[in-house]
């Protein structure tokens, strides 16, 4: 019985191509768990799992990618310690050493020991003659040399008035933003510390409105500007900051800007062109012709308002200015005339208003006004 299993294990060998030299690196039961079915017919069993001699071999050896070999820890014997010059026999060769407290207090290292010796420090400031910028400066440092997608490679950034960076000798492109302001310079660092002031050229724009004809002060929660330059970019203007409140101090770079001044969220608008200089705050104070009115759907003049009513306001050449539902509808509009219509229970009625600058009042929308489908349907204002 060994020398017929001998002999079918040598022919199973030779059917997978094996010679019986390399048998010896490879577990007798793995080969036959991986081939003697479909030697003998029975496919339905499935090869376990093995090491193929050929993945061996591709493995590479680990002095060949650098690993170090492990290796057996060498013993050695105890090296015999001098005697101490001058020792007598039979005294003791102790040491003596003088007494020494538990711990000696550390020495407080100064940081800036460890510092490079080159420091790049940067100063912003408004005007060339002028002091340096306290506060709310951003600073990008960038490499003159792009990266390899041709974009500029972000060395480093700070939010101090005057940061200090520690780079090596170099081209750099520094980006300075204070508010809406903004700069870019080169600077060429030698690798000896040394200081760079970056002038921003900046100044700030403060604005507000009145409503003319009496200047009277706008209501600020209705008012908003917003900031576009001077001069148009391919036939439109480049938008610099949007919904800015009145009274706040907006930081630009000195030159002209077109500001425009919205009052309530329908047409009244105005603009203007305003020069901004730098190291200089500008306040403008733009006016506006227009008035805040009520609207009110009422059976008699100074009636009671009828609820669930939908207006609508159009200007006279047809143009739908403003929807809404309510008993009370408020908006400012520009000075001018406008068409008002106001649906109650399938009925419309209709009448022309005149908006005058600075007049604040009620639009009376009576049941007489009521539109006749068959007629013009429009009645005339007060």
């Amino acid at each position: 019985m060994r020398c017929a299993r001998l002999v079918l294990i040598m022919s199973a060998l030779l059917v997978l191509g094996i010679e019986p030299g390399a048998t010896q690196s490879i577990p007798i039961p793995q080969i036959l768990d991986r081939g003697m079915g479909e030697v003998f017919g029975r496919g339905d069993e499935k090869p376990g799992s093995y090491v193929s001699p050929s993945a061996n071999e591709l493995v590479p050896r680990a002095e060949e990618v650098g690993v170090p070999q492990l290796k057996a820890l060498r013993s050695f014997d105890p090296i015999a310690l001098p005697e101490r010059p001058g020792a007598l026999p039979g005294l003791s060769t102790e040491i003596d050493l003088p007494n020494l407290p538990a711990y000696a207090p550390q020495r407080k290292l100064d940081p800036q020991q460890f510092r490079p010796n080159a420091e790049l420090r940067l100063e912003a400031k408004l005007t060339a003659d002028g002091e340096p910028i306290p506060g709310g400066v951003l600073w990008r440092l960038f490499s003159a040399v792009p990266s390899l997608d041709g974009r500029p490679f972000l060395v480093a950034t700070s939010e101090a008035p005057t940061p200090s960076f520690d780079v090596p000798a170099g081209g750099y492109i520094v980006h300075v933003a204070f508010g809406r302001s903004g700069v870019v310079k080169r600077i060429d660092f030698s690798g000896i510390s040394s200081k760079e002031v970056v002038v921003i050229g900046a100044g700030g724009l403060k604005l507000d409105a009145t409503i003319a004809p009496e200047s009277v002060a706008a209501n600020r929660s209705r008012l908003r500007f917003d900031i576009y330059t001077a001069e148009p970019q391919e036939g439109e203007r480049e938008l610099v900051a949007s919904d800015v409140p009145p009274g706040q101090v907006v930081r630009l770079n000195a030159g002209t800007y077109h500001v425009v001044s919205t009052y309530g969220s329908v047409n009244a608008r105005t603009q203007a062109d305003i020069k901004v200089e730098a190291g200089k705050l500008t306040e403008a104070t733009l006016q506006h012709r227009a008035a805040y009115l009520t609207m009110k759907l009422v059976r008699d003049h100074g009636g009671e308002a009828i609820a669930d009513t939908a207006w609508t306001i159009t200007s006279m050449s047809g143009d739908v200015l403003r929807e809404s539902v309510g008993a009370f509808p408020s908006m400012v509009l520009a000075e001018g005339e406008y068409v008002i219509s106001a649906r109650n229970r399938q009925k419309v009625y209709q009448r022309t208003f005149d908006v005058k600058a600075g007049h604040d009042s009620d639009v009376e929308v009576l049941l007489s006004d009521l539109v006749d489908p068959g007629g013009e349907g429009v009645g005339s204002g007060d």
